[in-house]
């Protein structure tokens, strides 16, 4: 047994309970724990935790981040998750949930700084980190035992401490062989967690999981994997891999891989996030096409700066929408050229949006996306549409004085007419 005090980061070859150096309680303990090298880090309830650390009246109360009452949650703290509030929830489910939550507008540009926070301490470690979204990421610390004098849990164990102490967040660390049991690792130890979790004992922790435990198996496939018999993860060890191909194609492969525990996924520093979007909720359900226009241009604003802040851009534009019964709708085209540009994504959304706008049917939700994502390297040439060169030196130059000056200092006519609209 080898044990590992996650607060001194004293590592002993024997099983305790108490720290023998610095007699604390925060050990965890496991046969392989000095041999593995592939983690999955999550901070906990990330954007409620920095606002409970910038605002500490917060800290006892159950928090929702999110939009209005006609909104939904961004995501919530613990306490609030106790009374069964949960992510994409529309609100006035969860305030009936917890009517004691306050809830408080998401505040990115305060989030994607600690992330960056974070993800500087990670790239310290090891330079295979691999980012799943801004709170999470994968990294492979093999052969970093030299480098840093530590094992590799014990260097997540002091990347733990360092996050908590500098960024004011704490992270939930799971620690295996491959990406799919560290990640399934660090869902079981939450929050402020590190769990263990080794391929030779995979098979047996996974068995008596229902099929949904599995990461990536959604409600509607765990209710349709229950209708084909496999309610449990081991229902589907024990399946023939040519069934479960013949079920459900690429995906039974998947499956049976994931069941025994199997991933051959490298950590990648290159497999970045596949798509930057926003969204709204409207006050009220709307047909009104000039109102859903105006959220458009916004979202597309805030779609391009966030696409701008991480060095990508996209070829293809993702209209979302969702009617007032709750029915998604979802229109995608590909560009000619890839963009960053807000000027782009609505000219592209726009036309998208009148058609789906064009009868009666009223929608509670707008979102606007870009997919297919590269990095930036300078703005695309559209021979079809020859202006968008001049229209891109005209954002470009119209981000600059927002960065110095604020985001009132430039605005199009169209924002400008919405700001009055919204003074009014």
């Amino acid at each position: 047994m080898v044990s590992l005090c996650r607060d001194c980061l004293a590592v002993k070859t024997e099983d305790f309970d108490r720290c023998p150096v610095c007699f604390n309680l925060r050990v965890v303990r496991h046969p392989a724990l000095a041999i593995l090298s592939i983690a999955h880090v999550d901070c906990d309830a990330f954007y409620a935790a920095v606002e409970k650390r910038d605002n500490p009246e917060l800290r006892d109360k159950p928090l929702i981040v999110g939009g209005g009452t006609r909104g939904v949650v961004t995501t919530c703290c613990y306490q609030a998750r106790l009374y069964g509030v949960r992510s994409a929830m529309p609100m006035f489910r969860a305030l009936k949930l917890c009517p004691d939550a306050v809830v408080v507008p998401p505040n990115f540009s305060k989030y994607h700084e600690a992330g960056r926070a974070i993800r500087a301490r990670m790239d310290a470690l090891t330079p295979l980190v691999q980012p799943v979204s801004i709170d999470e990421a994968y990294l492979d610390l093999s052969g970093t035992e030299r480098l840093h004098g530590l094992p590799p849990a014990a260097s997540l164990a002091r990347l733990a401490l360092e996050v908590e102490k500098q960024v004011g967040v704490t992270v939930s660390i799971g620690l295996s062989s491959n990406k799919f049991l560290a990640k399934t690792a660090s869902e079981l130890d939450k929050p402020r967690g590190f769990a263990v979790l080794a391929p030779e004992e995979a098979e047996a922790f996974l068995a008596d999981k229902p099929a949904g435990f599995l990461h990536g198996v959604g409600p509607k496939f765990a209710d349709s994997l229950a209708k084909d018999g496999f309610h449990t993860v081991g229902d589907i060890q024990h399946a023939g891999l040519k069934d479960l191909i013949r079920r459900y194609g690429e995906t039974g492969e998947w499956l049976k891989r994931c069941a025994h525990g199997r991933d051959t996924r490298p950590v990648s520093p290159h497999d970045d996030r596949k798509s930057v979007s926003s969204e709204t909720t409207f006050s009220e359900d709307t047909a009104d096409l000039a109102l859903m226009e105006d959220h458009l241009w916004r979202l597309s604003v805030k779609t391009a700066d966030r696409a701008k802040a991480e060095g990508v851009v996209g070829v293809v534009v993702t209209l979302k929408l969702k009617t007032s019964d709750f029915r998604p709708v979802t229109r995608r085209i590909s560009l000619h050229a890839p963009t960053q540009l807000a000027q782009e994504v609505f000219r592209t959304a726009r036309p998208l949006l009148a058609k789906e706008a064009a009868g009666r049917v009223k929608y509670r939700l707008i979102g606007v996306g870009l997919s297919g994502l590269s990095p930036y390297h300078s703005d695309g040439v559209d021979l079809i549409d020859p202006k968008v060169a001049k229209r891109a030196a005209a954002e470009r130059a119209s981000d600059k004085a927002r960065a110095k000056f604020g985001s009132g200092a430039v605005m199009t006519g169209r924002a400008a007419r919405m700001a009055k609209k919204d003074e009014g």
